[in-house]
């Protein structure tokens, strides 16, 4: 069926041109009719193969962790992170009695919350009241939420709504927030594999820092010499950052800038917890030699706001799977936009992420992984491919796809 006719018979209107959200002054005529959870696999999956021993990306290797102190959770995080099951992250399915359906993620725990609780506000909606919508999930769960497991469960359903929009506009999500802002987005790739990393064509690389505070002096030599070999292997001009994942203190921050100095190091990533706005907006008026930025683990624009009290960040991090949807990374985004602040999404180069950058003026960069080194050449083909990378000046770019809605390449498994 045609696009125009779909419209026509659904009764909805095509978006203007250059009009932002013009959907949302039209009442689309659908209802949201069922809202579950769904488990899903790629239609064309990739060949199993075993990673090269030692490598980064299989996991099994040391980084940096709020648990380091504890000897026994220490090696890796899957030995503190939830068992597998229904407690962690989710895929959820909103259909309309139009036959249009939308599919977003969201973070670990928030499937219970849709089931037993935003299932039941959202169906006999209109899909299209996408603001309204958001406002209630977030003042019905306020009494429990706010943060974490509550607010996942709302970045799921809100991106759901958001592909369905897209699907039942036949757009991509990216022009329904007012089109591109940038021709591609360049991209970083995060990760110990450096050499892989290279190899493929990155020129900025973020570092997975694998030591700290209990592990002493030997820990920062080490992590210093991390640093010191990733800048001699890419040479004088392309950036290295470092993610320390809520796992330093003020103090090994303040004497870890100090050592990577002589290596230029774009930025430093949080390097406290989460809830440390104070302690982030000391570091970030004391440290010269790099940018202090955070925000992966901060929840909606209320979080933000403090980072933002404190003069906490040079950059933000939202992630779009746990911060409140895309709604809710929009309005962060303004925020930070109205004081110059540049917003660099957690997990940017995800193929729903990828649609905020590219309409986003003050989102310059998307974050992708690489496969684990080791597989056939059709794995990193299919990376390639799927991430629709290009080449240039900035090393490698990425890009939405044009398919409506976030463009997913998946089916369901009843």
């Amino acid at each position: 069926m045609h696009r125009r006719s779909f419209l026509a018979r659904a009764g909805l209107v095509p978006l203007c041109a250059g009009s932002a959200l013009a959907f949302q002054a039209e009442r689309s005529r659908m209802k949201i009719t069922s809202v579950r959870l769904v488990r899903t696999r790629p239609r064309r999956p990739l060949p199993a193969y075993k990673p090269a021993p030692g490598t980064w990306s299989t996991q099994g290797v040391e980084v940096a962790n709020p648990m380091s102190i504890y000897p026994k959770y220490k090696a890796q995080r899957s030995l503190f992170f939830p068992d597998p099951g229904p407690f962690g992250g989710f895929t959820v399915e909103i259909a309309t009695d139009k036959g249009v359906k939308g599919y977003g993620s969201g973070g670990t725990g928030g499937g219970q919350v849709i089931e037993s609780h935003l299932r039941k506000l959202l169906v006999g909606e209109d899909p299209f009241d996408i603001e309204k919508l958001w406002d209630i999930m977030w003042r019905s769960t306020m009494h429990y939420g706010r943060k974490g497991v509550a607010i996942n469960a709302i970045s799921g359903a809100d991106l759901a709504l958001w592909d369905l929009i897209g699907n039942a506009l036949g757009m991509p999500v990216y022009r329904l927030l007012g089109g591109a802002t940038k021709d591609r987005i360049p991209a970083y790739c995060t990760g110990n594999d450096i050499e892989q990393h290279l190899q493929f064509g990155y020129t900025k690389l973020k570092l997975a820092i694998p030591h700290g505070p209990a592990d002493g002096r030997e820990g920062m030599k080490k992590n210093t010499e991390l640093v010191r070999r990733a800048r001699e292997l890419l040479g004088p001009d392309g950036e290295i950052m470092l993610d320390c994942w809520m796992a330093w203190t003020e103090r090994y921050t303040l004497e870890m800038a100090e050592l990577v100095a002589p290596y230029r190091v774009y930025w430093m990533e949080e390097c406290l917890q989460p809830h440390d706005y104070a302690g982030f907006g000391r570091l970030h008026a004391q440290i010269r030699s790099t940018r202090i930025v955070t925000g992966e683990h901060e929840y909606t624009r209320y979080g933000f706001r403090q980072l933002l009290e404190h003069h906490a960040a040079a950059i933000w991090q939202p992630d779009i799977h746990w911060c409140g949807g895309l709604t809710e990374l929009r309005r962060i985004g303004a925020l930070a936009a109205a004081y110059d602040i540049p917003v660099i999404p957690h997990g940017g180069g995800a193929r729903d992420a990828v649609h905020f950058i590219m309409a986003t003026v003050n989102s310059p960069w998307a974050e992708l992984f690489m496969p684990a080194p080791g597989g056939p050449p059709e794995v990193y083909k299919r990376y390639e491919e799927d991430n629709l990378i290009t080449r240039g000046p900035e090393g490698i770019y990425t890009q939405p796809l044009e398919k409506p809605g976030f463009g997913w390449d998946f089916e369901v498994v009843d």
